[in-house]
């Protein structure tokens, strides 16, 4: 068997495992997601897990791994800035568990706060900065703090009547709020 096709084998393996892990975090929460467990859904044996990933923690950061896949923020009218975010947030929530995942961990989990902290700030932030030059922390940590309740309220705890809106009503609410955090006076 040549290297090449061990390479290969290894990255499908570690493919495997970090699809079965987002998606047993995504159901089970950190705490209660284990190493055997995330084994058994990858269809190997728990040693391998732990072979290609060390601990738990180390798994979950890879599993964790998330692109929030901004638009060019600088190329979007300015008054369409808040309705835009909400509408591309809320479609990134509802096609990806792995940012589901990380909420629901992150609730109890420290490194899954970090995790989170560390996507917003990396993603979110130049973003912000790009567009509201004037205090872009603030703004983007104002940014988050509704797109991460409304995520928490919506898909984690289903709430009923913001679990039962459909995306067009979400932006209609959110995109306001979102929009004076990004370009109202301060």
């Amino acid at each position: 068997m040549t290297s090449t096709s061990k390479r290969r084998r290894s990255g499908d393996t570690k493919a495997a495992i970090r699809a079965a892990a987002r998606e047993r975090f995504a159901a089970d929460g950190y705490d209660r997601a284990t190493i055997r467990a995330i084994a058994a859904d990858a269809g190997i044996d728990p040693a391998m897990v732990m072979r290609y990933f060390g601990n738990k923690e180390s798994l979950f950061a890879a599993a964790a791994e998330f692109d929030l896949r901004l638009p060019d923020l600088s190329q979007v009218p300015h008054d369409e800035l808040g309705a835009r975010i909400a509408a591309h947030m809320i479609t990134r929530w509802d096609g990806d568990e792995t940012l589901l995942a990380l909420l629901r961990a992150a609730v109890t989990h420290p490194a899954a706060a970090d995790r989170i902290r560390e996507i917003f700030a990396a993603q979110l932030g130049p973003a912000v900065q790009a567009i509201a030059p004037d205090d872009p922390v603030t703004r983007s940590g104002l940014v988050a703090s509704q797109v991460l309740g409304l995520a928490l309220t919506r898909y984690v705890l289903r709430l009923p009547p913001v679990a039962a809106m459909d995306k067009d009503a979400v932006v209609a609410w959110l995109g306001p709020t979102l929009q004076r955090y990004l370009t109202g006076p301060r």
